[in-house]
């Protein structure tokens, strides 16, 4: 006798989330299991695609369908009812900002990476360049053409090597003008490229925010649903005492902090492949102990990247000796995001009753 819906629920019991420590079912991650003609569809709570956790959660029940002679089909689904936002951005699935409390540590590195990085993975991925007084984004991710204009004009990104772009450095007639805007027009700016672009349908849209703690990083808290946010430092003291005051603005504006990448970590020399301190060591691990955040990871410096970013992204360059911990950097943070989304899955689906299996009653 095949087995039934709810006995293979129960062995869902068995699947434990690797970030939580609880079983999918209880945890809400479960939406619905059918059986049909020796296929299990089931619908799973999960929305970081691509994410390693989520990959291997799948594999795993795989293969627990096929150890009870089972074809799964795994469908991931959230909406309203798994606490996310339906009408703000509906096509775009996390909102992932990259902040830093001060300039000159990276940061539009890490997020260009980051974009692209999860693009590499296979996810659809858009980055909004919402540093309007330093828009270097197309530095590192040169786009193929420029922006379009739909019929009600919006603006359609260009693409880099699969990464759809928007940023202030379109609007430039030379690559060396400044943006020389007060408040209100910063906010202008800001609002067209928060609610007037055709996005499409993405799994991630990273935007990369002006450093520190000023308007424009409030006006994407306030306007947009953000997933998480990922804070780069550098080892430096005085950058970390920046990131503090970043942690703590996103803590009052209850936005997840995805984790710290320290950037900058060490110099890796060309040479002979030794990596030395320049801006100290370690110094990212003061805020993780101090703000219970994860450690993303550690980028090294290294010469062959260009001073300006003008090589490209780093995660696309398979000659380049520190890929692999962009790389890492990558995975850990799309990790976080599931992690994020699947916290509040269950805080949304704790209460209901479809969250807990029925016990059956003998006739």
């Amino acid at each position: 006798m095949s087995i039934t819906e709810h006995e293979l629920k129960i062995k869902l019991e068995d699947i434990e989330d690797p970030d939580i420590g609880e079983d999918i079912i209880s945890l809400g991650l479960v939406n619905d299991v059918t059986i049909d003609d020796e296929t299990a569809r089931i619908s799973l709570a999960f929305n970081a695609p691509y994410a390693p956790s989520e990959m291997e959660l799948g594999n795993q029940i795989r293969e627990l369908c096929d150890e009870v002679g089972l074809e799964a089909d795994l469908r991931a689904h959230v909406g309203q009812e798994h606490g996310f936002d339906d009408e703000v951005l509906p096509r775009v699935r996390n909102v992932i900002a990259v902040a830093s409390g001060k300039g000159g540590v990276g940061k539009t590195t890490v997020a260009a990476n980051l974009a692209a990085g999860l693009e590499k993975r296979g996810a659809m991925v858009g980055l909004l360049d919402a540093d309007i007084h330093g828009p270097n984004v197309p530095k590192i991710l040169p786009v193929e053409s420029d922006p379009g204009v739909t019929p009600n004009e919006d603006i359609v990104p260009p693409r880099s090597d699969g990464v759809r772009i928007i940023s202030m450095g379109f609007m430039m007639e030379e690559d060396d003008d400044p943006a020389i805007l007060r408040g209100p027009m910063v906010n202008k700016f800001m609002m067209k490229f928060l609610d007037g672009v055709e996005w499409g349908r993405l799994d991630y849209l990273i935007v990369d925010l002006p450093p520190g703690t000023g308007d424009a990083t409030l006006n994407l808290l306030q306007s947009m649903p953000v997933t998480g946010a990922v804070v780069v430092t550098t080892p430096q003291e005085m950058a970390l005492e920046d990131t503090r005051k970043g942690i703590q603005m996103f803590n009052k504006h209850d936005t997840p902090v995805l984790g710290v990448v320290e950037n900058m970590s060490s110099f890796v020399c060309p040479s002979c492949g030794d990596q030395h301190g320049l801006f100290g060591t370690e110094g990212a691990d003061t805020i993780v102990d101090n703000y219970d955040v994860p450690l993303l990871g550690r980028i090294p410096i290294h010469p062959d990247f260009g001073a300006d970013g003008s090589k490209g992204p780093i995660v696309k360059d398979d000659d380049s000796p520190v890929q692999e911990h962009v790389e890492d950097v990558v995975a850990e943070a799309s990790d976080r995001i599931g992690e994020a989304n699947r916290r509040t899955v269950n805080e949304h689906t704790s209460d209901t009753p479809d969250n807990t299996l029925p016990t059956e009653t003998e006739d």
